[in-house]
């Protein structure tokens, strides 16, 4: 987004809360490529919020009151004298909502979708027809949106990501070591909830706090991330959103640029529940090779004897080379204790 580099220098002092029962907290707040970043007066990370899902609690009124969207319980104040922040976040917002489909725009292409259908086929056809046609034309910002929705429905379950001053830049910089070019990852650590680790739509892999508390490598909680971009390069979360909807539900996101939040809902707590689908070993070990990270401690972290994960032990495509840790020590130390705050 163009509007974006204008500001990627633009800095400014503000009261951060993570949760209504916390403090508020002095920070600088930054703008980055996606992301507006919240860091302590030590230039520590606290947080990152998506620029595709921040909403203004008080529009018009000084000083500014921003929460990521869904979730009104975490709060960043800007005041008044930071004209030219508050003034950047709200052309950046409007700057996304310029982007979202309009309704004119998603009916005329669901019309060419229908009449393309043949009636006689259609009892069959048109529900994946739809499903496809909805996966082209939903923009990058409404998947954000539709995994922002399903993470804040998952919270009631998960409670609020896991973060502190001294180990969320740990967190940032395992986000920064895991992204591939296919596009951005957002890495949570959720306090409950979560068995493994799940993947949502808008690039959001949320991690079980025991991934990182219960083995002594951060080789094992990388394997667990590169699993599910393996499953989300095989399969388009938002398909798994659509074809859990149904057609109608679809119908709506391509009329109106919404899915019900009942449906929402619904997906949420399947997600939360369903066992995750098989992974293709193949493709797999192939990412493990192309990010440099052995494969065997996930394998082993599977199962302790090895007997069930051979194919990821005796084909480690790493087995016997140097790599570069994952995190530095330090940093996974600290990453370790990111629950406990």
């Amino acid at each position: 987004m163009t509007a974006i580099t204008k500001y990627d220098r633009l800095e400014a002092t503000g009261l951060w809360r993570a949760s209504p029962d916390k403090q508020r907290v002095d920070v600088v707040v930054c703008i980055g490529d996606a992301t507006l970043q919240i860091k302590d007066m030590r230039d520590q990370a606290l947080t990152h919020w998506s620029l595709a899902a921040i909403e203004r609690a008080n529009p018009g009124k000084r000083p500014a009151l921003f929460h990521p969207e869904g979730d009104t319980t975490e709060t960043l104040e800007i005041a008044a004298d930071e004209d030219e922040m508050i003034r950047a976040i709200e052309k950046l917002r409007k700057a996304v909502e310029r982007a979202r489909p309009r309704k004119g725009r998603l009916r005329g292409i669901l019309t060419v979708a229908l009449l393309a259908t043949g009636a006689a086929a259609a009892a069959f056809l048109l529900p994946d027809a739809i499903v496809d046609q909805a996966l082209k034309v939903v923009p990058p910002v409404k998947r954000a949106e539709i995994g922002n929705s399903l993470l804040t429905h998952m919270q009631r379950s998960t409670g609020i990501p896991c973060s502190s001053a001294t180990a969320t830049q740990a967190l940032v910089d395992l986000t920064q070591r895991m992204t591939t070019d296919e596009g951005p990852n957002y890495l949570a650590v959720m306090r409950a909830g979560v068995k493994d680790a799940i993947h949502i739509p808008g690039g959001v892999i949320l991690l079980s706090r025991t991934m990182v508390e219960d083995y002594e490598s951060p080789d094992v909680l990388a394997g667990y991330i590169i699993a599910e971009q393996t499953r989300r390069a095989d399969r388009d979360p938002l398909r798994h959103v659509l074809e859990s909807a149904g057609t109608l539900a679809t119908l709506r996101l391509l009329t109106t640029s919404r899915l019900p939040e009942g449906t929402l809902e619904t997906h949420a707590k399947q997600l939360l529940t369903e066992a995750p689908t098989p992974v293709d070993i193949t493709p797999m070990l192939a990412r493990f090779e192309a990010q440099g990270i052995p494969s065997s401690p996930y394998g082993y972290a599977l199962d302790v004897t090895g007997e069930r994960t051979l194919e990821l032990i005796e084909g480690d495509p790493l087995a016997g080379v140097a790599t570069t840790p994952v995190l530095p020590d330090a940093s996974w130390v600290r990453l370790q204790t990111i629950c406990e705050g």
